[in-house]
């Protein structure tokens, strides 16, 4: 077996000093942020004004929870937090601890608030492995102010935090890390880690595709390829090394051997394309190989709206009580659920019409300029505001023949003859369609008759 940090040296290889000072610190590690205003992707917790913010700010300690999926930054805001109130920080794993760390936890505690005044922290990462017990026996000490809890889990609180422990923490929701945050979390990584080492474009992408919005899996794979780079003896990260590092991954992680967003992609392209056994086992497939039946059953949940839309509205339902069904049940009960949600998706009439008139809409915003509203559709709940003109001549569609104001526009003045949304000939929008014509039928004989010609 060939030692990397050996056959590095050996060869001159760049980046020999960085390697071997850091070789046993993982990249996440290295790169985790030392200020609040450096973490990336959690601006609806973070920025200004925000409650968790306000109290930062104001020096209010008080326990919380962060619940979001894995790398998106729970431990490292918790520790951040911490050193914004200056609190000493004192942190323990769910997945190790028992009974004795707990206590050890206690009696630092206790010990610290007989020689400091700063406030004490317990940060309990995977707060969802304590037993009932254990959660309970944190609760006195929350109560009586002895620390403040803060605890991390990627599952619903909800569900796998008592409420008793859970009434006395704020829960803050994390969430997945998006495209230009992960792509910001590469250029941190190759600018000020990994030497200024380039990286192709499509190596990004591909980093980035492979995520999921997981930010410590991007980093990992991430120093898997630049290992890879240096090895080489090369000074940019290709898309082909990037490859590698995935496919040896993923090989780790499912006992097939397949890759994964592979299945994936089968998986969706067998409910579009209405083939209920190539769903079922893709889905069996990814199941049996250890992937995440929770993810999998939110790839459920985007198919319905995505592929399937308002010709089957009963799809949306049923994947999302598929999924409510895994969260109740678990495996492997609950993965029947999600295999009849896959066989209904893909029986399901098919519809993209409404997932493209919402990108057409957003393309039409973002090219456009800011248009104003009709005087007709503003809102008026002042005098002033009427006076002006707001809400003048419009007309309450309830009061009108067939509860339709025919005639009556509902887009900007310049914009009224864009169309978004075109119902296609399938399922419940077959039905959508007539009722649109016939309402376009009944604007444009009112039309007709204020404008004859």
């Amino acid at each position: 077996m060939i030692n990397f940090r050996d056959h590095i040296l050996a060869n001159n290889f760049p980046y020999i000093k960085f390697m071997h000072s850091q070789e046993h610190v993982p990249l996440a590690e290295r790169l985790r942020p030392s200020y609040l205003r450096d973490v990336l992707g959690q601006s609806r917790i973070l920025n200004t004004g925000r409650p968790l913010e306000v109290a930062i700010r104001a020096k209010r300690p008080h326990s919380m929870m962060f619940w979001g999926p894995p790398g998106v930054g729970k431990t490292t805001i918790s520790r951040l937090v911490a050193d914004e109130l200056g609190a000493t920080f004192y942190a323990i794993s769910a997945v190790l601890a028992g009974v004795k760390e707990i206590r050890d936890a206690i009696d630092k505690a206790e010990v610290h608030r007989l020689k400091n005044r700063t406030p004490f922290i317990l940060f309990v990462d995977e707060i969802h492995r304590f037993s009932k017990s254990q959660q309970d026996s944190l609760l006195p000490f929350v109560e009586n102010g002895l620390f403040y809890l803060i605890g991390a889990t990627t599952e619903n609180p909800s569900f796998h935090v008592n409420n008793a422990l859970l009434s006395r923490c704020a829960v803050y929701v994390l969430d997945s890390l998006q495209e230009d945050d992960l792509d910001s979390l590469i250029s941190r990584a190759c600018d000020f880690e990994l030497g200024g080492i380039g990286i192709d474009l499509d190596a990004r992408q591909i980093l980035i595709s492979s995520a999921d919005g997981d930010g410590r899996k991007l980093l990992n794979n991430l120093d898997l390829a630049h290992t890879g780079t240096v090895l080489q003896g090369v000074d940019r990260i290709s898309s082909a090394i990037v490859a590698e590092v995935l496919s040896s991954a993923i090989r780790r992680q499912d006992h097939q051997g397949e890759i994964f967003y592979d299945q994936i992609s089968a998986l969706h392209k067998s409910v579009r394309g209405s083939n209920p056994d190539g769903a079922v086992y893709w889905l069996a497939r990814m199941l049996e190989s250890g992937v995440d039946p929770k993810y999998l059953s939110r790839r459920l949940i985007r198919m319905s709206w995505e592929d399937i839309g308002l010709a089957d509205p009963r799809a949306m339902q049923i994947a999302n009580e598929a999924a409510l069904t895994y969260e109740r049940l678990g495996s492997p009960e609950g993965e029947l659920a999600l295999a009849q949600a896959a066989i209904y998706l893909a029986c399901a009439a098919k519809s993209n019409a409404g997932y493209m008139a919402y990108k057409s809409a957003m393309a039409q915003i973002k090219s456009d300029k800011t248009r104003a509203v009709p005087l007709h559709l503003r809102n008026a709940p002042t005098k002033l505001l009427k006076d002006l003109g707001h809400g003048k001549e419009y007309r309450y569609a309830h009061d009108e023949p067939d509860a339709y104001a025919a005639g009556q526009t509902y887009l900007p003045d310049e914009l009224q003859d864009l169309r978004f949304y075109y119902p296609t000939p399938r399922g419940l929008e077959q039905k959508i369609g007539e009722k649109l014509r016939h309402l376009s039928g009944l604007d444009a004989a009112a039309n007709d008759a204020m404008d004859p010609k």
